[in-house]
């Protein structure tokens, strides 16, 4: 948020004169009255006393890095380059800038909003301003493409940890990509591949984007839900829920490169939304119920003519009407 330390200001609940907020920030009346309307087009509640100045009528949940590595454990914070934006196009190109610019540690983005947000095949990811957690990582792997499969996976299991250390209830995870609550889509998860830095080495990029405090959605075209809907007696932090799952998508890696993606079946198996729903697979001819994922984090329908592996990246899936 740009006007983010006039709302730090604010945030207490009281009421400030103009006067005190211009002295304070060190600019004019005029320069705290403009602050205030672009606060308010922003989405701050902002409430206007006749002749005794401004008050925060509801809470603004501003980035804060110092709480988002609250969060991590301790010495691993020396390990990050945190990076936190008011506005980005989007976190997973603000991270590939960083590398490309020899960022030292791992590079992590965080964003209050994003102007190009995506998701996978190219879909426009909605972000905006202060609504949602938009975090994205730059992971390094050893041992060429052929280590990575099931990274997407293992990635949601990571979240859904997180989440549930955090109290979430009842979190699943929808094959390949996606983050789900009982009521509808929570978030999603972006894998991109950013080649060889040199023999065997991969670079990734990985883009969590989540629902937070969102009470609307134009253009989404499923059921989706939010922290604040699933738990509104909860008073999120989206820098406590990105730091919390910047910390488990570190544990998560870790385990990943020294073993692989089998210790994570199970822990996915268990949350699979599809697990017995009758699926049919876009863009093929593959109809069956659902059964859960290989050993490679591959889908399985199980069809008229047995067990179907499907691969994430070929076609998708979705519950069959």
């Amino acid at each position: 948020m740009k006007s983010k330390a006039l709302i730090e200001l604010l945030s207490d609940g009281q009421v400030h004169s103009g006067a005190a907020l211009a002295e304070k920030l060190g600019v004019s009346r005029t320069a705290i009255w403009k602050q205030i309307r672009r606060a308010m087009e922003e989405g701050a509640d902002i409430a206007t006393i006749r002749g005794r100045g401004y008050q925060l009528v509801s809470r603004v949940d501003l980035l804060d890095r110092a709480r988002v590595l609250r969060e991590i454990a301790a010495g691993r914070e020396q390990e990050l380059s945190l990076t936190v934006l008011d506005e980005v196009d989007s976190t997973n190109a603000e991270v590939i800038r960083q590398i490309n610019a020899g960022s030292k540690g791992v590079p992590v983005a965080i964003a209050d909003c994003q102007t190009s947000g995506r998701g996978r095949r190219g879909r426009v990811w909605q972000s905006p301003r202060g609504e949602n957690l938009y975090l994205s990582m730059g992971l390094t792997f050893h041992g060429g493409f052929g280590v990575l499969d099931g990274l997407s996976l293992v990635l949601g299991v990571a979240v859904a940890n997180a989440l549930e250390r955090l109290g979430v209830p009842e979190v699943g995870l929808k094959w390949p990509n996606d983050i789900f609550l009982p009521d509808g889509k929570l978030g999603g998860i972006l894998v991109e591949l950013q080649g060889e830095l040199e023999e065997g080495v991969v670079q990734v990029i990985a883009g969590i984007g989540l629902n937070v405090h969102m009470s609307q959605a134009d253009g989404v075209d499923q059921p989706w839900s939010s922290l604040a809907r699933a738990c509104p007696q909860v008073e999120w932090s989206r820098s406590q829920i990105g730091g919390a799952i910047i910390d488990a998508v570190f544990d998560a890696v870790a385990l990943f490169s020294d073993i692989g993606f089998a210790d994570f079946r199970e822990s996915w198996q268990r949350r699979d939304v599809f697990m017995g729903k009758s699926l049919k697979a876009r863009g093929g001819d593959v109809e069956g119920v659902g059964c859960g994922i290989d050993d490679a984090g591959n889908y399985q329908i199980r069809t008229e003519n047995g067990l179907v592996p499907v691969r994430a990246g070929e076609i998708s899936l979705r519950v069959a009407k």
